[in-house]
């Protein structure tokens, strides 16, 4: 959180794939902007409710994030995006883009090593050994982990890293 308010925000935050709305709805409350982005038009409609219920602005964007030849972020810039279980390989370039210079990228998803914990098993949503860092290899990674986590048993990967400002 102490990064995300150190960021001079002009653009806020993209929750993709929001789901629930959970990390978003936390950073809604600490009144930083954020879009919530989601296929789901159900859980949309809860964080809609939950932002009204408590008070809070944001922006619920319904979205297909794997439409086949679409540039659905095109165009679009965010001060930092969060990523949270949630893998589409063909969107990482324009995740990438779509961050302002000198923004950030929280992630956090699956690796291969999932597979012993349960579902996702499927390998298009399970990163291989580093797959996450090397993308983000040309940017300052601020964190970078892979590991097995409890409390639910998981294996993830996890980066914070920083746009460059120029590049």
């Amino acid at each position: 959180l102490p990064l995300l308010q150190a960021l001079p925000m002009t653009s806020g935050v993209l929750d993709l794939a929001c789901g629930s709305g959970r990390n978003g709805l936390l950073l809604a409350r600490q009144q930083i902007p954020v879009t919530f982005a989601d296929i789901n038009a159900d859980a949309l409609a809860a964080v809609k409710a939950q932002l009204n219920t408590e008070g809070l602005s944001g922006v619920c964007w319904q979205v297909d994030l794997e439409r086949a030849g679409t540039d659905v972020l095109g165009g679009k810039i965010f001060d930092a995006i969060i990523v949270f279980n949630y893998l589409h390989r063909e969107l990482l370039p324009a995740l990438k883009l779509a961050i302002k210079p000198g923004g950030l990228i929280f992630y956090e998803t699956f690796t291969i090593a999932q597979r012993k914990f349960g579902r996702p098993s499927h390998p298009d949503f399970l990163l291989q050994p580093e797959e996450l860092s090397l993308c983000f290899n040309d940017w300052e990674l601020l964190h970078n982990c892979e590991d097995q986590l409890r409390e639910p048993d998981r294996a993830v990967a996890q980066i914070i890293a920083r746009k460059p400002l120029q590049g």
